[in-house]
């Protein structure tokens, strides 16, 4: 007896609805450079899974400019990582659009071909570090889990979860993943003043910082190599917007006319970071673009 075809159908929509419903099979896809972690609720049930990701930005160290310094340790850290030499979990801190995210992917773009991966993890599934780790453990790849705009309120879970994962094994010689974190906060959490009111003398006079910030510079000092990362001054970011016009084409002679524009556009914008400079010279090449046509 044959199925009628409107049958086939709706089995087949059928199966597609449930599909969603259910957590993948398999394990991930290894051949991936980079990856993120997924948290979703199936059934009630919430499970996380390495999602890979098929198109990543393409940016090299030598994009970044006026960040030497940093470039220069967070390259040779992770040279050191690949290479199975002892390495640092690395936070990178400071002003907004300065390149620490950038600069992140920049290593894996530096050194995939020697088995770097990364590990895109949100701040609300630090949670599962643990289960991240048990499934990259055994893997000849060398992963970086990667933390992007990183700041706690003193109630997050995930926060306890980080300080164990930094302090345990997961930075031990011989293990196979590191913690790479930007923030804009040095010490990950906000501060108040009042808690400078808690510290107090004792017998012999010594002044000892309150409990509350001590608490909070601890998660910060458990990343082995710091970075900072300072504000353009003028000329530097001025450098910055030719050099993204060059990369988008956009002829010298222009580029140098452009310059008066590019002020006001950080002007606007309150920042003179190498991100406004990447966007200015994205809208100058497109309205140069359409000029053209």
């Amino acid at each position: 007896m044959t199925t009628p075809p409107s049958i086939n159908l709706r089995i087949e929509e059928l199966l597609q609805r449930l599909e969603v419903l259910l957590p993948p099979g398999g394990p991930p896809d290894w051949n991936a450079l980079a990856f993120r972690w997924r948290r979703r609720s199936y059934l009630g049930t919430v499970i996380g899974h390495l999602e890979a990701v098929r198109q990543i930005a393409a940016i090299g160290p030598e994009d970044l400019k006026h960040v030497d310094g940093q470039r220069q340790a967070i390259l040779r850290n992770t040279e050191q990582f690949v290479r199975g030499l002892p390495a640092n979990n690395v936070l990178l801190t400071g002003a907004r659009g300065t390149g620490k995210s950038s600069l992140v992917r920049a290593c894996l773009w530096r050194y995939a071909e020697e088995g770097l991966r990364l590990v895109e993890v949100d701040r609300n599934d630090l949670i599962d570090l643990p289960q991240i780790t048990a499934q990259l453990a055994g893997r000849l790849e060398r992963f970086v889990l990667f933390c992007d705009d990183l700041s706690f309120e003193p109630s997050d879970a995930s926060y306890k979860a980080l300080k164990a994962a930094l302090d345990g094994s997961l930075a031990g010689s011989g293990d196979n993943a590191l913690i790479y974190a930007t923030s804009n906060r040095r010490h990950l959490m906000p501060e108040f003043m009042r808690e400078n009111l808690d510290a107090a003398y004792d017998a012999d006079g010594e002044l000892h910082p309150g409990e509350a910030t001590e608490e909070k510079v601890s998660l910060s000092e458990r990343f082995g190599l710091w970075l900072s990362f300072y504000p353009f001054r003028q000329d530097e970011y001025l450098d910055i917007v030719e050099q993204w016009l060059a990369r988008f084409g956009v002829d010298p002679a222009a580029a140098a006319q452009a310059r008066a524009e590019a002020l006001q556009f950080a002007l606007a914008r309150g920042s003179r970071s190498g991100r406004v400079a990447h966007q200015f010279a994205r809208d100058f090449a497109g309205r140069a673009g359409l000029a053209v046509r």
